[in-house]
Formats: structure tokens, C-alpha cells, sequence
């Protein structure tokens, strides 16, 4: 078993309006079951998700859903926070690098709508059945450094559920599903790079996760907040639960 990861060149300088497919296609040689692994911010600037960088904070508030954890630095905050797309990470996302001078970047509205969009168009274009991964960079709990991850997905199968089968010693499977779209959107990085300007990749020989366009996309890989047990920062959490004690703790009082 093996595959390969291949970096696509002549994408160019992506402006409002491109037709992604078109451009890909057109530099890429695809076959079946290929899977593109696409950096979102050449989809971004695409849709026109560009804002002036003096708004920086403006557009990381307005793209916030729910805050889990800041933390003050010399020169301001790092905000860790939950983005309308669902991701958790650093300033929802908002993200100045390989942006032009003077603006920052937004995430895709919709990752897996663009990623579907994409999909189609490059199965359209090239007659090939391949899948599209659109991928961001972010920080992990408890480990230093960045990967990058899967932000939306079209035409692959994001988990690899192997629940219910049997390890090579015979044991029942019972919660093993590993996150393939987040493996594929690491792999890409490697040879995608932050500063080659190449950012698109092509992985090829793994068209087993390749599938409709109406599979889960990478949304279904968020965990619902219901069974997220790091659902805030540690200082956030300290204080949620002193200020539920102290209100508990009144209302008590106020019994008597």
C-alpha cells in the first residue's frame, strides 16, 4: 500500500471571481480518484472574503460564535474562539499571511459548499471522479507548532469508520475512526509549504476515500459542543464555575 503527494505549480495569483476548477484543471493532470488537497485561502480570495487589515479585529469578532479562551501578549490578546463554521482556533481564522499588503483573509462561508462547487467543477472539466479537500492551518491542544486540518470537503469519505471490525490480533474495534481528511490535508501541506506559492496538491492513491458528492463534508468532523469535554480554556472554566457557586451560593441566601 502507498501513495503519492505531488505539489500542482502555475496556480498563479488568485483574484475575486477566478474560476477555481477551471484554473486547476487546467494546470493539474488529474485521474480517478485523485484527491485535490486545496489551501483555503486561495478559495477565499476567489469569494471575495478579503477585509482591510485595520479591521482585523473587527471581522475576528464578527466571525466569532462563542469565545473559549484569551490570552493578553506584549502588543495584544490571542483570542481562541469558535468560528460560524464551526472551527476552534486562533482570531476565527482571520489570517494576514499570503494576503495582499495591507488586508486579511476570512474563511470560505461555507467550506464544504466551495469544496462541493469545486468538486463538481473539476469532475465536470476533466471527466475524472476525484475529490476535493479544502485545507487551514491551525494549533493543537497541549502540542506545540501547527498542521493543517481539514475546513471543508467534497467527494471524500472524512473518517475511516473501522468501528465494529477486528485489529490484527483479533480485538473488537469499538471506537477507532481516524480522521482521513485531516491526514490528507497534513500530507498536502508537506509539500504545499506556506511560502512556494504552490497551493494546491494532488494525492494520488487513495481513491478508496473517494466517493459522491453527497457525503458528509468536513463539518461533520466538528464535535458537538455536548460532548466536547475542552469546551473552554482553563481560566474561562475557573471562572464559569466560581461565578455559578457564587450565584448558587445567593440564591441560597436568599432562601433563608
Amino acid at each position: 500500500m502507498g501513495f503519492s503527494v505531488e505539489g500542482v505549480e502555475g496556480i498563479g495569483e488568485i483574484t475575486a471571481g477566478a474560476d477555481l476548477a477551471a484554473i486547476i484543471a487546467g494546470a493539474a493532470s488529474l485521474e480517478d480518484g485523485d484527491i485535490l488537497v486545496v489551501t483555503s485561502k486561495i478559495v477565499s480570495k476567489a469569494e471575495g472574503r478579503i477585509v482591510e487589515a485595520s479591521d482585523r479585529e473587527a471581522a475576528i469578532t464578527a466571525e466569532t460564535v462563542r469565545v473559549v479562551a484569551t490570552r493578553e501578549y506584549d502588543g495584544g490578546v490571542t483570542r481562541i474562539v469558535e468560528n460560524r463554521q464551526g472551527i476552534v482556533g486562533a482570531a476565527a481564522g482571520v489570517d494576514a499571511s499570503n494576503s495582499p499588503d495591507g488586508t486579511v483573509l476570512l474563511l470560505p462561508v461555507d467550506p464544504d459548499g466551495s469544496a462541493r462547487a469545486l468538486a463538481t467543477g473539476l469532475r465536470e472539466l476533466t471527466g475524472r471522479r476525484v475529490g476535493v479537500i479544502l485545507s487551514d492551518t491551525l494549533g493543537r491542544p497541549w502540542r506545540e507548532g501547527q498542521t493543517d486540518i481539514a475546513i471543508g470537503a467534497a467527494g471524500v469519505h472524512v473518517f475511516d469508520d473501522l468501528r465494529g471490525q477486528v485489529d490484527a490480533s483479533g480485538k473488537a474495534l469499538a471506537v477507532t475512526m481516524p480522521c482521513v481528511a485531516d491526514e490528507i490535508a497534513g500530507a498536502g501541506e508537506l509539500v504545499k509549504g506556506k511560502s512556494a506559492g504552490v497551493p494546491v496538491a494532488v494525492v494520488r492513491g487513495l481513491g478508496r476515500y473517494v466517493g459522491d458528492l453527497d457525503l458528509p463534508g468536513a463539518r461533520a468532523i466538528q464535535r458537538p459542543s455536548d460532548r466536547d469535554l475542552f469546551r473552554l480554556g482553563a481560566d474561562e472554566a475557573y471562572d464559569e464555575g466560581y461565578r455559578a457557586g457564587f450565584d448558587e451560593a445567593q440564591a441560597e441566601g436568599g432562601e433563608r
